[in-house]
């Protein structure tokens, strides 16, 4: 059975692949992640406030490993390529690389445009085989308009496409007034890939110590609907590879982002509770259902339920909210 795909203009073994979390942060788990299956890895988003906050420290990590691997200092740009105090995050790319034999895709975040480009330059640099721009920014000035926060997500993308050579994925939120024409503008500006989608994490409040807290939950099932959507509606719209991120936990949820039309289908909440090794469970699974409805390669699959190819296209716009509201009304409540 072929199980490849191609994303980003990488071919992957495999479309499952563990997306930037804490996991990813450390070699081993790199590694493990690649006997189970990965078909790629994507590292935790580098954040320039970090960046900012160290440069006055040194890495005594990267001091020792540029010493004992000359091919380590080869890869890694030079104090006069960048500003910041990026070293860990460049050596653990380096070290990846060094350590997996599939592609490792940065994640860059930044909030000025010279960090976005100066970082970008020196991901590169350190060997990473694709970056993802996690634009990881919630607008909250009422006089902002929507015309001016595209533009700068439009600006970022271009930027950085103009300073290096290897792919550009662009992770988005879906809060946009339009999001198909907003991701066909980012495919004309020339993303190499779309991420779908971000989740922010929504404060809470503790009533005890009358203080904002960060509140975090692991993704479920449920989440997977919306980029499940939007991916079944871009499919076959735009060059630009599809990315499905967010409520993958099962191989039957994986399997329905490629019939939308997803390349490749991200994991993180599933793997943080269940382990690395359950990747391996779910490709199992995906080649077991595929056996049994007589499938041999993914390419037969990928996309055949997105709008555009499957039998009832409005089932993804308004005429699936009038049935789902004509089908609730038929479920009694318990007495």
């Amino acid at each position: 059975m072929n199980f490849t795909t191609t994303y980003l203009g990488l071919r992957l073994r495999s479309p499952l692949v563990p997306s930037s979390s804490p996991l990813c942060d450390d070699i081993d788990n790199l590694v493990r992640m690649e006997d189970a299956g990965a078909g790629a890895v994507v590292l935790p988003s580098v954040f320039e406030e970090q960046l900012l906050n160290e440069t006055e420290t040194r890495d005594d990590d990267l001091v020792i490993g540029t010493k004992r691997s000359a091919q380590t200092r080869a890869l890694l740009p030079t104090p006069d390529d960048f500003n910041f105090a990026s070293n860990r995050y460049l050596l653990h790319i380096v070290k990846a690389k060094q350590a997996l034999g599939i592609p490792v895709i940065a994640s860059l975040n930044g909030t000025t445009f010279g960090g976005w480009m100066t970082f970008a330059r020196a991901i590169e640099q350190a060997g990473a085989d694709a970056i993802e721009l996690n634009i990881y920014s919630i607008p909250t000035d009422p006089k902002l308009p929507a015309e001016e926060i595209e533009m700068g997500y439009r600006t970022i993308l271009t930027s950085v496409k103009g300073q290096v050579k290897i792919p550009v994925a662009v992770k988005l939120s879906p809060h946009f007034t339009n999001f198909a024409h907003f991701a066909q503008q980012l495919d004309e500006q020339g993303a190499d890939g779309l991420v779908l989608f971000n989740r922010f994490y929504q404060p809470d409040i503790d009533l005890e110590a009358m203080q904002v807290a960060p509140n975090i939950h692991l993704s479920t099932p449920g989440d997977l609907l919306l980029p499940l959507r939007w991916i079944g509606i871009l499919h076959g719209r735009i060059r630009a590879s599809l990315a499905a991120t967010s409520g993958i936990h099962r191989a039957t949820d994986a399997l329905k982002m490629l019939m939308v039309g997803a390349d490749v289908a991200m994991l993180c909440s599933v793997l943080m509770r269940h382990g690395i090794g359950h990747l391996a469970v779910i490709e199992r699974e995906m080649r077991e259902w595929m056996e049994r409805h007589e499938y041999d390669s993914l390419e037969q699959i990928k996309g055949r339920m997105s709008q555009k190819n499957c039998a009832d296209p409005g089932a993804f716009e308004r005429a699936q909210y009038i049935r789902a509201i004509a089908i609730e009304r038929t479920i009694q409540p318990p007495l």
